[in-house]
This record gives C-alpha cells, structure tokens and sequence, in this order.
C-alpha cells in the first residue's frame, strides 16, 4: 500500500532569517545526532583497541570524524523532516516540527538539509575515503531508503531504517582502521539488531499517531501479539553477540549477557501484560539503558589501553 505527500506546508515565519535555538533542535532532531555520534566514537575507540593505537596518534582523525558524522546525520534528519512534513501534521508527537507549523521557511529546510550533509561528507573525507563513503552510505539508507522509499509502503520500514543507524560504527572504525574486520561488523550487527525492538516499541506507544498518518508500522498492520514475536526474536538474536567481543574481557561478556536476558524477561512478560502501552514504554526506556550501558562499557574497559 502506498502513501503520496500533501501540498508543501507554507512558512508563515515574520523573519524568514531569524529562528530561535529551539526550532532547529527540533529540526536537526537532537538527540539521533547525540547517541549515533556516541556509536561511531565507541566504533573509534574500539578501532584504536583492537589494532593497539593510541589516541595521541589519532586526537585529529577523532575530531573530523565526530563532526563528520553529526553533520551528516543532522542533514538526513532535517531532510527526513522535510519530506515527512505532511505526516507528520498528523500525529501528536511531531505537530510542533517547524516543518508543520511553518516557523521555518521550507526552502530553508531543504537547504540546511542539503548544506549539513554535504559538509558533513567532505568533514569526513577528511579521516579518509572510505569513513566519507560509509557516511554517504548511511545518509543514503535514511534519506532514500527509508524516508522516501520504505517509510510509507512496507512494514519492514523499521529494518530497513535499521540499516542507516547502524553505519556509524563503521564510520568510526574506518577513520583508524581501513580493513573493517569481524568486529566492525559485529558493531554494525549490534546496533542493526538493537534498534528494531527499540523503535517497535516506540511504535507500539505511538500506534493511534502512526495509524492516523496511514505509517504502517508493524503494531498498526498486524497488532501487538505479532509485534512482540518480533522484538523478541531480534533481543534473542542479540544474546551470542557479546561472546564475539570476548577480546574485551569477562566482566564485559558477563554485563552485556545480564543485560540481554533482563532484556529477554522484559519481552516474555509482554505476552501476559495487561497494559501493552506501559510494557512498551519499559521496553523502550530499557533499550535506551542498554545501548547506553554496553558502549559506555566497551569506552571504559578499554580506556586505559588507548591512552598508552
């Protein structure tokens, strides 16, 4: 089933020039800005780990490559906002966008967007090639993929968004090391995993918003017992992922199993919760703690190494 865009929304901002801190937060989208630039820094810190580097040697690459990477993702996301500016009038939680409301000019959105993901691209060129194409490779996954492609016509959207979110590793990893190796991919296999029982979950909170805006998220196709089958399998298919970081250590292997199968628990109780809205408000607050917790994890074990 398809889904076709509303008229352009018209800004009716006084100063087309002048927009307060607030309104671009709200474009920029913050916070993915904050946690996909803490994964490609956990891809570089692991990168200078495993190949035995020292950051003295690589403080440089490390700039460029987080300003890199927040600028690419700010431009995807004011894109994101800009093509979804019609949907997004419909549902509750992103009425407030100045891509809706029409306090920033809508020429303006586009450019910004454009401007972000171009400076960002040549910041990462910067590390090298490779770390710039893996940038491009996961504005292509969100703008084109998702926003544009999937977003409105399948329900496996959220998987196929999955993909962009999980290209920041390897753009950390890529500005130390160009052979991305086994534990590259294991990063990107991590986070690719992680996210669709995380925004499932969000889309479970949000179902009546994303029905309205005719999304076909999973919840709103085929409900909420067929949702939590797939979040479960995707939390089960993280349980093996920690043993293949064992370079990192036992106590890292020991804390991330714990935090799979708390994870594990969580989504069996789903089946038998009385209130569906409140279990996906825990799912979805326990998967924030536990991307958090494991790259906060893997930063710490192997502090002391890379400072060496």
């Amino acid at each position: 089933m398809e889904f076709s865009s509303n008229e352009p929304i018209i800004s009716t901002h006084t100063n087309e020039y002048l927009y307060s801190w607030s309104e671009l937060k709200s474009l920029l989208k913050v916070g993915i800005i904050n946690s996909n630039t803490m994964t490609a820094f956990a891809g570089f810190w692991l990168a200078l780990f495993y190949t035995g580097s020292s950051l003295s040697q690589y403080w440089h690459v490390l700039l460029v490559t987080l300003i890199g990477t927040a600028f690419v993702i700010a431009g995807g996301c004011v894109i994101n906002n800009y093509y979804d500016r019609d949907i997004d009038q419909m549902m509750k939680r992103t009425q407030s966008r100045p891509t809706v409301t029409g306090t920033i000019n809508i020429f303006h959105v586009l450019t910004i967007g454009i401007a972000l993901s171009v400076i960002g691209l040549l910041v990462l060129s910067l590390a090298s090639i490779q770390t710039a194409l893996f940038g491009l490779l996961g504005w292509f996954s969100y703008v084109v993929l998702y926003t544009i492609w999937s977003k409105r016509k399948y329900t496996i959207n959220t998987a196929i968004g999955s993909l962009s979110g999980a290209v920041p590793p390897l753009i950390g990893w890529s500005a130390v090391e160009p052979n991305t190796g086994a534990i590259a991919w294991v990063l990107f296999l991590l986070i690719f995993i992680w996210q669709t029982p995380h925004f499932l979950a969000i889309a479970m909170k949000k179902v009546e918003d994303y029905r309205n805006a005719n999304v076909p998220m999973l919840p709103v196709i085929h409900g909420f017992e067929i949702t939590k089958r797939q979040m479960l399998i995707y939390i089960i298919c993280l349980i093996p992922i920690p043993f293949f970081l064992h370079q990192l250590g036992l106590l890292f292997i020991v804390l991330a199993s714990i935090l799979n199968i708390g994870w594990f628990v969580l989504a069996i109780k789903g089946f038998y919760a009385k209130d569906d809205h409140k279990w996906a408000n825990q799912m979805f607050v326990y998967s924030l703690l536990y991307l958090t917790i494991i790259f906060f994890s893997m930063i710490i074990i192997t502090f002391p190494s890379n400072l060496l």
